[in-house]
């Protein structure tokens, strides 16, 4: 491992990064804090660093393990492996390599798809999952076959990421495409966004997750997944309505939903102490005689 390998000086919780082997990915990973492990998958395009406002509210009584999805962020992964099912396997392999197990898993839009793969598929066991403004639908619509063929078309053509991560993006810019999802973030939030969609190897891994991304199984499973989950979401997403974590909470078993008012769809990176709390409720009430 070089320092090549691993994210700058200033990336948030730089000093907790390493690299980790474990076939067919080299992921970059952050674990941080004692205690129950705690799993934390970010969304698509995003990285580890997505989590850094929220870990702090839970290092004091767990370990947390933030990772960087395959062909994100610094994980190093072969073309053609970003498949939820593929995604879901390849994490519970790291988790094994490495000697975690999760007493719950937090994902957040993409991420929240992974978490509850995971338990479909009873990959790792985790005793809760949460949901953070999950993103759990297809695009409907023209959207539905028109976005997947484009990602598609884009994520075959090896000079496409090279093409996009060269284009130049200002902190307005980044500004305004969280703008569209209801986010309001900080001049800092908003340069890692920026620093990480001038990277070509990011680019290429996001646009190989979507041109691969699939729910209908998952959707087809949610009554038969009966982990425990807190699904939360801002009332104010814009990529992803409020309903979809509706119709999510409805069909699981045991499944409740917190709506989270004046919040886009970064709500741990918006209201990190809103969201902790929310989880904090939650894990206790579980653990209740």
């Amino acid at each position: 491992m070089t320092l090549a390998d691993l994210p700058p000086a200033d990336w948030p919780n730089r000093g907790a990064s390493r690299i980790v082997a474990a076939k067919p990915h080299r992921w970059h990973v952050q674990v941080m804090g004692t205690g129950p492990d705690v799993l934390l998958l970010h969304g698509a395009g995003a990285s580890s660093h997505s989590w850094a406002r929220l870990i702090p509210h839970l290092t004091d009584r767990h370990r947390v393990i933030a990772l960087d999805l395959p062909g994100h962020g610094w994980t190093r992964s072969p073309r053609g492996r970003a498949r939820l099912g593929d995604v879901a396997h390849d994490i519970a392999t790291l988790c094994a390599h490495e000697g975690w197990a999760p007493e719950m898993v937090i994902g957040h839009s993409a991420g929240g798809a992974i978490s509850l793969e995971l338990a479909r598929q009873a990959l790792i066991k985790p005793r809760s999952l949460v949901i953070v403004n999950g993103a759990l639908e297809n695009f409907r619509g023209t959207a539905g076959w028109l976005f997947p063929v484009m990602a598609k078309m884009l994520a075959l053509n090896p000079l496409t990421g090279l093409l996009i991560s060269q284009g130049g993006r200002s902190l307005g810019q980044v500004r305004s495409i969280l703008a569209s999802a209801g986010t309001e973030l900080d001049e800092a939030g908003l340069a890692r966004y920026a620093h990480l969609i001038q990277r070509r190897a990011h680019v290429d891994g996001t646009l190989a997750m979507m041109a691969q991304w699939s729910l209908d199984d998952l959707n087809r499973a949610l009554p038969g997944i009966d982990t425990p989950t807190l699904f939360l979401h801002g009332a104010d997403d814009g990529a992803v309505e409020l309903s979809v974590a509706e119709r999510a909470a409805r069909a699981m078993p045991r499944a409740e939903l917190i709506a989270l008012p004046g919040i886009g769809h970064l709500s741990h990176e918006e209201a990190p102490a809103r969201v902790a709390d929310a989880i904090g409720i939650f894990a206790a009430k579980l653990t209740a005689p």
